[in-house]
């Protein structure tokens, strides 16, 4: 076998200087190649947001423990572009509630999605933020979509971290469908109608 390095061709004169841009002709120009993408800005918005989500763990039982271990190289969390735990809720998208969730804590909680950046998600890991878990107590809140929305649940308890992985998967898909645009084109509609009544 020959494994000898060959050298990358020299583009030609009046060629697109990457052969990743304009490898297709353009339908306007007759057969000369398209430097130019078609898309939305719905859909640019949208592959930034699922791509680079900063998550803000709120962490109080066993759940985070098994958080932990998603953060190590075995699995690898920072692929779905969250490397950056943020501690501060000002700096981060991402609510991750693992862990069971007192009346006491309630409004702590609510607090803390109040300040973070919209838009912002929640996902709530493990039995115990899901449902109550196995407490059936006065002082247990039975699930936290009793405070705060959330878009995606985590079933196990403790979830795996595979079963993370899952959930930001769902979690991008969801955030990928969103309309910005749309629902910007939206509020206008409503205001322009607050306007006129």
């Amino acid at each position: 076998m020959n494994f000898e390095a060959t050298p990358a061709p020299i583009p030609q004169e009046g060629s697109s200087p990457s052969p990743y841009l304009g490898s297709s002709p353009s339908p306007y120009s007759g057969s000369s190649p398209s430097p130019y993408l078609t898309t939305s800005i719905d859909a640019v918005i949208n592959w930034g947001r699922s791509n680079s989500l900063w998550p803000f763990p709120f962490g109080t039982a066993c759940c985070a423990i098994e958080f932990m271990s998603l953060m190590s190289a075995r699995y690898d969390f920072a692929r779905f572009g969250t490397e950056f735990m943020r501690f501060t809720p000002r700096q981060s998208d991402l609510l991750l509630i693992m862990g069971t969730v007192t009346y006491k804590q309630a409004p702590i909680l609510r607090r803390i999605y109040e300040q973070m950046a919209a838009p912002r998600w929640v996902i709530s890991a493990g039995a115990c933020a899901s449902s109550g878990g196995f407490y059936d107590a006065y002082c247990t809140v039975p699930g936290i979509d009793h405070i705060i929305p959330v878009d995606v649940y985590i079933a196990g308890c403790p979830p795996r971290p595979e079963a993370y992985i899952d959930a930001a998967r769902i979690l991008q898909e969801k955030i990928k469908d969103e309309g910005f645009m749309r629902d910007r084109i939206q509020k206008l509609r409503d205001r322009g109608e607050d306007l006129n009544a």
